[in-house]
């Protein structure tokens, strides 16, 4: 077996950081792959836990309903649980992924090929696939919605093929159902403009050939986080893998197919899809967080299974957002929109971009952060701009000022009721594709996309809580009273919003220091005679103010 220096982490290795960085819980108990091992995992997102406080699982005694007992390892939540598993797979602060994903799209580096490699340590092929409990029935792979998916279903996966024209290879995540111990239905998505496998389906059905096909199931992280990511259809991801790596991935040549292949895959399943054919695949819990009903997908007839001697299974916590899939793009995705944003387009006064994760899963609603005092050009340019940047996604694009926390439905709300006027501040574009969700992608039905101006139009007065240093001292008190756990919900403290006077804020000193008097001494110098009806404004009245900020 070749053996190459290399600094990249394998799958093994990854897991190993984590469970240093105590972000990985390890399962010993049997756990059964079909009824329990997903539910499990499913609590972590459903259950109240802070996204701070989710882990990897690692499941190392899996059965099924059967009483079959596997000898491979379930890995779940291992890339994307939460930010900071993220950040642990990318080997970086979160902060900095932004850039690392620009140097690696602009600073491609080409793999390495190697002659033979650890994913080929156990090889079974042939007849050896075939009958119950032999090729894929021998990996313990997971139902993800127990109750309403049709079979196991693999997740967690890099699908490699080739462009039978170009020879360029492509890589994504599709899911694929199993069918029998060789065989699978493979959904590639037929989404606007075509995930690049789907592409490359269509042009070996156009030449009448078979399209080959490699299942790769845990690459190390660099070369897993390509496929959920929506590259160029014509830009090779093991490239950009490289670029994250700073090094070559090394790969190797299939055993039956001419594709290549990360050398430190945990498992890798090779076989070809007859585009001649389809079968029915689903029903299954998809990533829109609706279950996909049955449709026609591709059938992969299964040539061989090659693998690690001490492979781990992974598999991806999807369906209903958050989850790991969601994570894993919305990591990745809200810098590119910034970026898009504030670099292409130059719109500096956006500040931050924030795509909704719980149960729309990133694509439905987009939030826009402004920094106050931008104009309303700018907030409009900036609206279109995230609207149009990626075809399936923003139907909802919201901007709000940057004293809005954009992941607090309430702040969103009170935005929306005190900055936006419906008549002036909304805009309704047709002709927007469905994209990704419950209803049919290819069916040619349109949608619409609303945008909404939520940002403070002008100086409003200020927040009605407490001053920050009031609510921080308050908490000390609390604490020191032995009170529940506080968890602060933005906004915590009040603030100004721009219509506030220096008189207001000595007075408000004084209120606070116990010290009324002073103040009532120093408006009782202000008393008026005028002929004026109560709740006139004092600004009005002493200042002339006309009542705009």
């Amino acid at each position: 077996m070749d053996t190459v220096r290399r600094q990249y982490r394998d799958l093994a290795e990854h897991i190993e950081a984590l469970d240093a960085a105590d972000l990985l819980w390890r399962i010993d108990e049997p756990v059964n792959k079909d009824s329990e091992l997903h539910p499990l995992v499913r609590w972590q997102y459903r259950g109240g836990v802070d996204e701070a406080d989710r882990r990897a699982f690692l499941f190392t005694n899996v059965v099924d309903g059967s009483g079959r007992k596997y000898d491979i390892p379930v890995v779940v939540g291992a890339l994307a649980a939460s930010q900071s598993v993220y950040g642990v797979g990318m080997v970086s602060d979160i902060d900095a992924i932004a850039d690392k994903w620009t140097q690696a799209i602009s600073n491609p580096v080409p793999p390495r090929v190697l002659n033979s490699a650890p994913c080929q340590e156990i090889i079974v092929e042939g007849d050896d696939l075939k009958g119950e409990g032999n090729g894929l029935d021998a990996l313990p792979i997971p139902v993800s919605t127990p109750g309403f998916d049709a079979a196991p279903t693999l997740t967690a996966t890099n699908c490699i093929t080739k462009d039978p024209v170009s020879g360029i290879h492509n890589m994504g995540t599709y899911r694929c159902g199993l069918k029998a111990p060789d065989r699978l239905v493979m959904r590639m998505a037929t989404r606007v403009g075509g995930a690049g496998g789907y592409v490359h389906w269509k042009k070996c059905k156009a030449q009448g050939v078979k399209l080959p096909c490699a299942i790769v199931l845990g690459c190390p992280p660099f070369v897993a986080y390509m496929g959920p990511q929506k590259l160029p259809v014509d830009l090779d991801e093991m490239h950009v893998a490289g670029g994250l790596a700073r090094e070559p991935i090394n790969v190797v040549r299939g055993r039956t197919v001419d594709l290549l292949v990360p050398a430190e895959a945990e498992v890798v399943i090779e076989g070809f899809v007859d585009p001649t054919v389809l079968e029915p695949e689903g029903p299954f819990g998809e990533s829109h967080g609706h279950v996909a009903l049955e449709e026609l997908n591709m059938p992969m007839e299964i040539t061989a299974i090659t693998r690690k001697a001490d492979a781990i299974i992974p598999s991806y916590i999807s369906q209903v957002a958050p989850s790991e899939s969601s994570v894993i793009k919305r990591v990745a995705y809200e810098p590119l929109f910034l970026d898009h944003l504030r670099t292409t387009l130059g719109i500096r006064g956006v500040k931050k971009v924030s795509l909704h994760e719980p149960l729309t899963g990133l694509l439905r609603i987009s939030i826009l952060v402004i920094e106050k005092g931008t104009s309303r050009t700018e907030v409009w340019r900036a609206l279109y701009g995230a609207a149009n940047f990626k075809g399936d996604m923003g139907k909802i694009t919201i901007a709000v000022t940057d004293d809005i926390d954009p992941k607090n439905a309430d702040s969103l709300l009170w935005a929306l009721a005190y900055r936006h006027n419906p008549s002036e501040d909304l805009v309704v574009l047709p002709h927007r594709g469905q994209g990704h969700g419950p209803k049919r992608e290819h069916g040619g039905e349109e949608d619409g996309t609303l945008l909404i101006d939520a940002t403070m139009k002008g100086d409003m007065p200020p927040l009605a809580l407490p001053g920050k240093e009031y609510m921080e001292d308050a908490k000390e008190l609390w604490e020191r009273c032995g009170l529940p756990p506080l968890r602060p919900e933005s906004p915590w403290y009040g603030y100004s919003l721009g219509d506030w006077h220096d008189r207001w804020e000595a007075a408000a000193r004084n209120a606070a220091a116990s010290e009324y008097r002073i103040n009532g001494d120093e408006t009782l110098g202000r008393q008026t005679h005028q002929d004026l009806i109560p709740e006139t404004s004092v600004r009005q009245v002493e200042d002339g103010w006309d009542g705009s900020s």
